[in-house]
């Protein structure tokens, strides 16, 4: 069988969901998306230290280019120190997600939330899944050196240049348009509340929002939707910014493979990388394993509540101390931090909070 059939798929009727719908956001003043530099900042606004202190050290530290390196646990990851102490990068056994420390930052997304929020907290993608040593290792003197001093487009910026809110278009040599204003899904003409996770259809990939026939690894060819393009679902986004964008492998399949795979749920189950916070059927209460660039993945459908069916990328602490995410949604039509038919928040007793149930470290 053609492994597209596993992404075109029959689904039911998207979430009639775990009870009312909670935290409909005003739709506060127009405007769309932003982000903003704003200097050097100390604070880098995760959901914990960005490598932690805290409990498992190993008490192995060595120092190399003036940097200490150490090892920490739970999970398993080389972190690095400047010489006043401070975290300036956190690398996870297993995961090629790099966190590194650069200028703070101001994300906003007036159109669908009051909340904004400031980090400093840069999310890179290493060349190699992590290794304990490789500090050592040349090719990571060459990346180090250059990362710390990088203010390039890093995911964060790159996933908010889709941003439902209103991004720029920007186009390739060829003409492709590969970043600008992403929408979520063709209307569904059954269904009347743009508020209802219906009214804008699933099951938009990335090569939909690109346009373009995509080979995958395996040799299948897949063709785009002429009435998706622009489009892209919730896993389809996070396969556009991981995948396409920053360069980590994708597979076709819901299956186990050597990418990350189309559907939510196999991306928590089979995804590349480290599963952080494993699912066990009840919303997580300790948060403070998460780091900035986590995917974090939620049960939403009422009559199917152990099915794990959106994911979303972990941002830090909102300006309130919430724990926010960033996910392609009906409701607002595409990329969004904001609060259209639910808060994106991890914590509390929120839509999207009941339903948060697990996260991976790419």
């Amino acid at each position: 069988m053609h492994s597209q059939h596993a992404d075109r798929r029959s689904r039911p009727t998207r979430r009639a969901v775990l009870g009312t719908i909670a935290g409909v956001a005003a739709a506060g003043t127009a405007g769309g998306y932003a982000w903003q530099q704003r200097g050097h900042g100390n604070g880098n606004g995760g959901g914990s230290d960005v490598g932690g202190g805290g409990a498992g050290s190993d008490s192995s530290a060595r120092r190399g280019g003036g940097h200490t390196f150490e090892r920490l646990s739970a999970p398993d990851r080389t972190v690095v120190r400047d010489s006043g102490g401070d975290t300036i990068a956190t690398f996870t056994d297993g995961a090629r997600t790099a966190v590194l420390t650069g200028p703070s930052r101001r994300f906003e997304e007036p159109r669908t939330t009051d909340a904004t929020l400031t980090t400093n907290a840069w999310v890179r993608v290493l060349p190699h899944e992590w290794q304990p040593g490789m500090e050592k290792s040349a090719w990571f003197k060459g990346w180090f050196t250059k990362a710390l001093g990088d203010t390039s487009p890093d995911v964060f910026a790159v996933a908010f240049q889709y941003s439902s809110a209103g991004a720029p278009g920007k186009h390739n040599s060829s003409g492709v348009r590969y970043a600008g204003t992403a929408h979520f899904g063709p209307r569904n003409q059954g269904v009347g509340n743009p508020l209802d996770f219906a009214y804008h259809d699933e099951q938009s990939d990335f090569y939909d929002y690109l346009g373009i026939p995509w080979t995958f690894p395996d040799g299948t060819l897949v063709q785009p939707e002429k009435a998706r393009y622009g489009d892209v679902d919730c896993s389809g986004f996070q396969r556009l910014v991981w995948g396409y964008r920053m360069g980590i492998a994708l597979d076709n399949t819901n299956a186990k493979g050597t990418g990350l795979p189309r559907r939510a749920f196999a991306i928590a189950a089979y995804g590349p990388g480290r599963l952080v916070i494993p699912d066990t059927g009840e919303q997580p209460t300790d948060l403070g394993v998460l780091q900035p660039g986590d995917l974090v993945f939620f049960a939403i459908i009422k009559d199917q509540p152990k099915l794990i069916d959106h994911c979303g990328m972990y941002m830090g602490l909102d300006d309130q101390g919430r724990h926010r995410f960033y996910s392609s949604r009906s409701a607002a039509n595409g990329p969004t931090m904001g609060d259209l038919s639910g808060r994106s928040l991890l914590d509390g007793t929120d839509f999207y909070a009941r339903g948060f149930r697990a996260a991976r470290r790419l």
